[in-house]
């Protein structure tokens, strides 16, 4: 075993050093895959996948200048900026989403902060009825205080989604009208209110290897770890500025997978945007390294993504099942 992994697979670490976390890297595949086997298996189901859906009930018309998104206003990209979706059809999609197999539901707004007004008072009671539909819930709208993180959780809310998106040092090349720091407060602010943390990362936006692994070591050392943790790969989109990124091999991703596995093993690590690209092959890859939960429906807020049908599909191949709610 290698000199990085002090203790067995599985066990719970929040001091990673950067070097431990490269030797794991420079493993074989099929040891690193071993390895995250065994994390995988000492806290989940290695056969069933988390199954969450991605609804996008205010697109558009953000402030944020992020290199990767069609939402900032930033960007000859930029989606035209939309109300708030309607409740009743917020609710329908759910309903649907929850007959296709989703036992989570996440909602995004393209805010860059709550803003406390009628438009929250509506997420609110989103978040209520959905949770009474039984189906766990999941937001991202952008920052938040202390007293709207109590509410969300007062509400009903299950998790939170903030990531971080890549590693402390190469945030600033990504997106400038923000920084790291500005992400930490409403991470603490969701753990507080007793919401558990999801909180992931994007690969292939022209970071280096280091900033890659240094993200990993940033999730595995908060306390606690994230319960969700996505990984993104980049979704080039035409007018924004990383549209011609380049692409990231398949091998590299599952790396990812199988490290984040490792180094936060209890979470449920997500295949998340980028899935649409990736073969049967290249998923099942990922699912061997750890990966344990997807987005399920054709559009991950404003990108693409494989349908209900091709997921049970691959599925049925695997012999894989959808997993249990959190």
């Amino acid at each position: 075993m290698k000199k990085s992994m002090k203790s067995l697979p599985g066990t719970v670490r929040h001091d990673w050093t950067l070097q431990e976390i490269e030797e794991l890297y420079a493993s074989s595949l099929p040891d690193l895959v071993f390895y995250a086997q065994q994390a995988l298996r000492a806290h989940h189901d290695p056969n069933k996948v988390q199954m969450c859906a991605l609804l996008s009930i205010k697109t558009g018309g953000c402030p944020e200048n992020c290199g990767y998104c069609s939402q900032s206003t930033h960007h000859g990209a930029a989606s035209a900026g939309t109300a708030l979706m309607d409740t009743e059809e917020v609710l329908r999609r759910a309903a649907q989403a929850k007959a296709d197999g989703a036992n989570r539901i996440c909602m995004g707004a393209a805010w860059r902060e709550v803003q406390d007004g009628p438009d929250f008072e509506r997420v609110l009671d989103m978040v209520r009825r959905i949770s009474a539909m039984g189906l766990e819930t999941c937001c991202t709208l952008g920052m938040l205080t202390q007293r709207q993180a109590e509410r969300l959780a007062e509400a009903g809310l299950v998790s939170y989604n903030h990531n971080l998106d890549t590693s402390p040092e190469y945030y600033a090349n990504i997106v400038s009208t923000r920084t790291y720091e500005d992400r930490l407060p409403t991470l603490a602010h969701v753990r507080k209110a007793g919401i558990s943390v999801c909180c992931g990362g994007i690969i292939g936006m022209g970071e280096s290897l280091r900033d890659r692994l240094r993200l990993l070591q940033e999730l595995s050392s908060q306390t606690p770890h994230p319960d969700s943790v996505p990984i993104n790969m980049l979704v080039r989109v035409k007018g924004t500025p990383l549209a011609e990124a380049r692409e990231v091999d398949p091998f590299e991703l599952v790396r990812m997978f199988a490290l984040t596995r490792i180094l936060i093993p209890k979470a449920y690590v997500r295949i998340s945007a980028g899935r649409a690209e990736l073969s049967r092959e290249v998923q099942a890859l990922c699912f061997l390294a750890g990966a344990n939960s997807v987005f399920s429906g054709e559009k991950l807020l404003t990108t693409p993504n494989p349908c209900s049908d091709e997921d049970r599909e691959l599925f049925k191949a695997l012999k894989l099942s959808a997993g249990p709610k959190r």
